[in-house]
């Protein structure tokens, strides 16, 4: 191996932040580098369900992350069909609810915990080109202002997005995609009161999410193939989507203010790619996508960084550590993966009407429906075996979502 960093950690958002945090705590010395100038903004659901709270608590972070202002959602609504679901916030160690912080407010923090943990950052860094010596990645070549650099390592961490320039650069190939379901547009607005929850209708998912400054972040979520229709005048869909599935939110609105204008996209993607090889790994978005409609992707990033620097514990540039941590990528992620395509395809199935109509009966089923719904709890850990429905519900595990 040549002289150098043990890990350049390309990207650094949510997962390349935390991964450079974590790795550098260990004792590596990691570079983090970013294209984008920071702090800045980015298009997200901003949500974080508990257990990526959780990570942040054990980090340390947690603290500040509230200190910020960042309202906490310890309740939860959600109405669809006829049928409501209301209670507070499921909770775990280190996690009293879940959070919804601005991204300039969470990027910026994990950065800077970074830096102090030892990390050098260099942002307004495009990444060229990747370094290789006797078939295995051994650094990266970036340009910034002052010119290019060649950096080299013993590992580079590609952390770099859906987009990702590392993913491309070492031909990963994508092992499992699914695709396009749904499309997304958000707004934001001050003067509105409802908590955080979710509303649901055939062909629409609405979405209101309490974030810093009294801003609530509306989304919402269409069938991917009514993009190129929705995509013509997104505002007045967006509208009307609110008001034919969420009629009460929608009043709220009458009297609100907007503050940011309508964004959205239509390209959500769903894969996992091949999460390493030699001299690189994949972490957060880079390695594996998915719709945002179950705002999964703070979470999936934070907790992939944590799985890959324990798996990295010792030698940074150990294969098998690497092999392991796409394994248990693969293994913790994919449960989540197929319940959020199941939800991407906004159908309401009457199996899963009466099944909510049974959870909505018991405090007890709503708190483990919503956590389920955070990843704290598994499919199969909804029910009790003398809380089951019949069998000829034809129930199974995507009619939870």
């Amino acid at each position: 191996m040549t002289g150098g960093w043990d890990a350049v950690v390309v990207g650094a958002r949510v997962a390349g932040a935390a991964t450079a945090l974590l790795l550098a705590r260990r004792g590596h010395r990691v570079l983090l580098i970013d294209r984008a100038a920071f702090p800045s903004d980015t298009m997200s659901t901003l949500y974080i369900h508990q257990p990526g709270v959780a990570k942040l608590s054990e980090w340390g972070l947690l603290p500040a992350l509230l200190d910020s202002g960042c309202p906490v959602l310890d309740t939860i609504g959600y109405d669809v069909g006829g049928v409501r679901l209301a209670g507070p916030a499921p909770v775990m160690p280190g996690a009293p609810a879940a959070l919804a912080p601005r991204r300039l407010v969470l990027d910026r923090l994990l950065v800077e915990a970074a830096v102090k943990a030892g990390v050098e950052f260099v942002d307004r860094a495009n990444l060229q080109e990747l370094v290789h010596s006797e078939g295995r990645v051994t650094g990266v070549r970036f340009r910034t202002a002052s010119g290019v650099r060649t950096e080299h390592a013993r590992l580079v961490v590609g952390a770099d997005g859906m987009r990702s320039r590392v993913a491309q650069l070492v031909e990963a190939p994508v092992e499992l995609s699914d695709p396009r379901a749904s499309c997304v547009y958000y707004t934001g607005w001050v003067g509105i009161s409802t908590g955080f929850g979710f509303h649901e209708s055939p062909g629409n998912w609405i979405v209101r999410i309490p974030t810093h400054d009294d801003v609530t972040l509306i989304s919402t979520y269409f069938p991917q193939d009514r993009f190129a229709e929705i995509k013509q005048d997104p505002f007045r869909h967006h509208l009307a989507a609110v008001r034919g599935t969420a009629p009460e939110l929608y009043e709220q609105l009458a009297g609100a203010e907007q503050v940011e204008q309508i964004i959205g996209t239509g390209d959500q993607q769903n894969y996992f790619r091949r999460g390493h090889g030699p001299g690189w790994v994949l972490v957060g978005d880079a390695g594996h996508h998915l719709d945002t409609i179950s705002a999964r992707g703070i979470t999936n990033a934070l907790l992939q960084a944590s799985f890959l620097a324990e798996e990295l514990a010792g030698r940074v540039d150990d294969p098998a550590a690497s092999a392991r941590f796409t394994r248990r990528r693969d293994e913790e992620l994919t449960e989540p993966y197929r319940s959020t395509l199941e939800l991407a395809r906004l159908t309401v199935t009457p199996s899963r009407l009466r099944m909510l109509r049974e959870i909505a009966g018991s405090p007890e089923l709503t708190r483990r429906y919503f956590a389920v719904v955070a990843g704290m709890l598994g499919i199969d850990e909804l029910f009790d075996e003398d809380e089951l429905l019949g069998d000829d519900d034809g129930l199974d595990g995507d009619d939870v979502f």
